[in-house]
């Protein structure tokens, strides 16, 4: 290998619930023992399949951007991305550490190929990205490998189509694959499943769309991607949209690549569902790549 490739992808949501779960050492208790329990085997994997680099795709909660400044893709190339303050202090977890190389390499190739990303050489990251670093890798002192925050819009319409989520996900492995470095990649798409905060309909839970998706997920991404925004709102809460960003990793695989004429799928790894995490699904998958 002499070249920078993508190994994985994994997917889950990242409740801001759970994330104070970990903090206040919740994790045994009965209302939450069966949602950590679902990531046991994700922790061992990921163990026994370290990447180098992490790109984690996420949603910003008006942490790091305001109403006044909404980006719809956004790629932090800092060397450290500081813990941010929801209102309650900083999670205790350790700071992110970047990959500035490889990130600057993906924003000039993804731009170059027609993408139009916001560099972001100052970026706090908030529980959008905490979260499943922390369901995926425990509580230790350091983060296991680099992360490379690539912050999505899904709070503020206009919001983008998962038809150009997916085709990001590819134009982020080809991206990967001109990197003359041999790191291994994982890519990570978080947020969803369906939940509502707010409104009449605030607690929503959809189980049946929920494993839909992550069935049409793993085997008809491109049928997935069709979804029009409005079918994510109406099956899966005002906040279900943050599952076009789940395409995004989904169309870094190499079976999402356009015009192959025998697409070979990833592997399944590990699949999850659960409800109830505070008031939403929590769902999650891992794909190795094939």
């Amino acid at each position: 290998m002499t070249h920078a490739r993508i190994t994985a992808s994994v997917y889950t949501s990242h409740v801001p619930a759970i994330g104070a779960a970990l903090d206040l050492g919740k994790q045994d208790e009965p209302y939450w023992r069966a949602v950590f329990a679902g990531y046991d085997f994700s922790q061992q994997w990921l163990r026994e399949n370290p990447p180098d680099v992490i790109l984690l795709v996420y949603n910003d909660h008006a942490n790091a951007f305001s109403l006044e400044l909404i980006p719809t893709f956004a790629i932090g190339t800092a060397a450290e991305f500081p813990i941010a303050d929801e209102g309650w202090g900083p999670r205790p977890v350790p700071p992110v550490m970047g990959h500035p190389e490889l990130a600057a390499h993906i924003a000039q190739s993804v731009i170059q190929d027609d993408f139009d990303l916001t560099i972001a050489n100052k970026l706090p990251v908030d529980h959008g990205l905490t979260v499943p670093l922390s369901l995926m890798c425990g509580q230790p002192q350091r983060w296991p490998c680099p992360v490379i925050p690539f912050a999505v819009n899904v709070v503020q319409y206009p919001v983008p189509s998962g038809r150009r989520c997916l085709a990001l996900g590819q134009a982020i492995r080809r991206a990967v694959e001109r990197y003359d470095e041999p790191l291994k990649v994982q890519i990570w798409g978080t947020g969803g499943m369906s939940h509502q905060l707010q409104g009449p309909r605030a607690g929503l839970i959809n189980r049946a769309f929920d494993n839909a998706f992550l069935d049409r997920l793993i085997a008809d991404p491109a049928g997935l991607a069709q979804l029009p925004h409005i079918d994510y709102v109406r099956e899966a809460g005002s906040e279900g949209i943050e599952l076009v960003m789940w395409l995004i990793a989904r169309g870094a695989m190499s079976d999402a690549v356009p015009g192959k004429t025998h697409p070979v799928p990833p592997r399944v790894r590990h699949r999850f569902y659960h409800v109830p995490a505070s008031n939403t699904a929590v769902g999650h998958l891992i794909l190795e790549d094939a």
